[in-house]
């Protein structure tokens, strides 16, 4: 498998595009005016503790209050937990959050979670600022690795290492990477000295800082994107702005320089996102229905409690039977569902409608294709067996808005529902409002204005209703058609 990260820099938008086997499969997106504020670190004011909820609202000076549950404030570690250990001892229960905070305690805060919606940041008083192999927890003495390094001589090596650079260094802990596999001590060593020294930096700021005042700042996107999605499987990094491409050279450099050579500036005269027709994927990645190669196809529908997703075989009738050509269908559908999640960015509660089979090997198996082709996806995902219903139940976490959400917004003609109210309803409900304004006031003639495809449909097709309600109420109504007039919007005139 080939793997390339292409980064397109614009003086107000960066957009990191990660491609496998010529296709798009992640796309992260920042605009200079509306930064994700995900890793940042605050100091807060605590606005209003909030017993019943066992959280509190923090003011940390974005647009609104940010929330903090008790859970996420750091207490100090249970008495006898071992220096260096894997895991902490069993928590104790969280204390009543009027017994950890109160009303206008200045806090130090990071962002876990950017503004959703209508809902606020999510903080932690649990910092932790990560490097390109280990992730810093200050004030604690826990070394912690990655579940995803297997092989346990080199989880032990890693864990030796790293709790004896600690325990040389201020009593912080650490958890390492993924990335730290295979690394050598100097990589890590480097890490610990960067972190350091970021730390430091962190509490004089913190001391001096006033409320709602960034004191740490995560990294711009591209070096994000080199800090956390290049590995030694990816074949290059190509960046269309010179400037960026010497700040990721020199930062690569700095804390991978096995892999700086890998970055290389784009300087042709075709845009870079049109390379592997990124442009195209991302256009497609807005839209509700999804073509297979089989001529089957997905609906997603995001929605604010969920989103669902609904394969139909379409146009594949298949070579044997129903059962097989539904079988194959849902293989290429949990291949593409989780393709589309990674591209979309599509998070929280996910409910996946394959088609019915009564196979349960061909249940095991299509299950297994959607955890195998999850396996590459950067957020945590968590799948559940086939329902009674024959729906698939998942999670996956989500950090930031969805693809839709970054780049969309509710339609204004039908208030985000997705749906018109057709002229013929909109002609009825003005013959109703008509009828109520007469009856409320007193006028000789009426104009009724409404966009010009609602004036068509009364003017032509009611034509005979016009006359018949003007000769019952004794009025005389006139229809204007007004092009800023969206089809559900009219206005009754009493003249």
């Amino acid at each position: 498998m080939t793997e390339e990260i292409l980064v397109n820099v614009t003086p107000r938008e960066t957009r990191v595009a990660v491609v496998e086997n010529g296709m798009l499969q992640e796309l992260h997106i920042e605009r200079g005016w509306r930064r994700g504020v995900v890793g940042n670190i605050y100091k807060g004011r605590v606005q209003r503790v909030m017993p019943g909820m066992q959280a509190a609202f923090v003011d940390v000076g974005l647009d609104r209050a940010a929330f903090l549950h008790a859970a996420d404030i750091a207490r100090p570690p249970p008495v006898g937990n071992a220096e260096g250990e894997e895991a902490p001892l069993p928590p104790t229960p969280t204390p009543p959050i009027a017994e950890l905070l109160r009303d206008g305690q200045e806090i130090i805060v990071q962002v876990v979670k950017d503004p959703i919606g209508s809902k606020g940041a999510r903080l932690t008083t649990q910092i932790s600022i990560p490097s390109r192999y280990l992730v810093l927890l200050p004030r604690t003495r826990v070394v912690g690795v990655s579940a995803r390094i297997e092989d346990e001589v080199e989880r032990a090596r890693l864990k030796t290492f790293v709790a004896g650079l600690a325990a040389a260094d201020e009593p912080h802990g650490y958890i390492v990477r993924t990335n730290a596999e295979s690394q050598p001590e100097e990589a890590l060593a480097e890490d610990i000295a960067y972190l350091s020294r970021a730390w430091k930096l962190i509490s004089e700021r913190s001391g001096s800082a006033h409320v709602g005042q960034c004191v740490y700042e995560d990294l711009t996107l591209p070096l994000r994107a080199v800090r956390d999605l290049m590995r030694r499987d990816v074949e290059k990094v190509r960046v269309d702005s010179r400037e960026t491409c010497d700040r990721l050279r020199v930062f690569a450099a700095q804390f991978m320089p096995g892999l700086a050579e890998k970055i290389e500036h784009y300087a042709g005269a075709r845009p870079i996102f049109d390379l592997y027709g990124v442009e195209d994927e991302i256009g497609r990645a807005l839209e509700k229905q999804v073509p297979l190669k089989s001529g089957g196809y997905l609906v997603i529908d995001q929605t604010e409690a969920m989103t669902t997703i609904d394969i139909n075989t379409g146009s594949f009738l298949g070579q044997r039977n129903l059962e097989e050509t539904v079988y194959r269908t849902n293989l290429e559908a949990a291949q593409s569902v989780a393709r589309q999640l990674r591209l979309r960015n599509l998070g929280g509660i996910i409910i996946i409608d394959f088609i019915d089979m009564t196979d349960a090997e061909h249940k095991r198996q299509v299950l297994r294709q959607l955890e195998k082709s999850l396996a590459r996806d950067h957020a945590k995902t968590t799948v559940y067996d086939f329902s009674p219903l024959g729906l698939v139940e998942m999670t996956r976490k989500r950090t930031t808005e969805s693809l839709e959400h970054q780049l969309s917004e509710p339609c204004h003609e039908c208030g985000g529902r997705g749906m018109l109210k057709t002229p013929e309803t909109v002609t009825y409900e003005i013959f109703r409002e008509i009828v109520r304004q007469v009856r409320q006031f007193d006028a000789a003639r009426l104009l009724v204005m409404a966009s010009p495809k609602v004036v068509a449909r009364i003017t032509e097709e009611e034509s005979a209703a016009v006359a018949e309600l003007e000769e019952f109420l004794g009025k005389s109504i006139r229809f204007q058609a007004d092009d800023q007039y969206a089809q559900e919007q009219f206005d009754v005139v009493l003249l």
